[in-house]
């Protein structure tokens, strides 16, 4: 299975045609959305186009091949309006024999997570592989709002690898799973 897995657009839509180029013509069976999908309240984004129902319809046209987990910046009524299951605290696909734990990362995170798999999330806009040895964590960072000098980013699992991608298609880093 090919997945593609991304976080935290809070509503903003600069590089959601480039999401859906590389998801339509990279053969993806699933895109994963770790949260954060829509922003409300009085932030503003210098130079950023925010609006959540192009968000929503983006996502939209996926709900037959998507996932969500809500963020801490989805609220209920977001999760109402939505056509599509946004879930809550922590999912899972299991593939290739490898678990895949899903979440945003506000709640758990490398720091306080430990099963045997993958731990994928988002939250902290930076993207980073960290790898135990039970665990890998993936910090998938942000499509839209990266931190610390990190580009916009994006993750791939295929065939028991992870690659972690800024936006333009450069490698930012990966890991083979045994």
């Amino acid at each position: 299975m090919k997945i593609m897995f991304i976080s935290d657009i809070h509503g903003i839509v600069t590089n959601l045609d480039k999401i859906k180029n590389i998801f339509d013509n990279g053969n993806f069976d699933k895109m994963v959305v770790l949260g954060d999908l829509y922003y409300g309240g009085f932030n503003t984004f210098d130079r950023m186009e925010s609006n959540n129902k192009i968000v929503r319809d983006f996502l939209n046209s996926y709900k037959d091949r998507i996932m969500c987990m809500r963020g801490n910046c989805d609220s209920d009524l977001d999760i109402t309006v939505s056509n599509f299951p946004i879930n809550d605290g922590l999912s899972l696909i299991n593939t290739d024999g490898i678990y895949i734990y899903l979440t945003h990362g506000d709640r758990y995170n490398s720091g306080n997570f430990s099963m045997k798999g993958i731990l994928m999330y988002g939250h902290y806009h930076i993207p980073s592989i960290t790898k135990t040895d039970d665990m890998v964590y993936v910090c998938v960072g942000s499509v839209s709002l990266p931190r610390d000098g990190s580009s916009a980013s994006y993750g791939v699992y295929d065939d028991k690898k992870i690659i972690l991608y800024t936006i333009d298609g450069d490698v930012i880093d990966s890991v083979y799973l045994e």
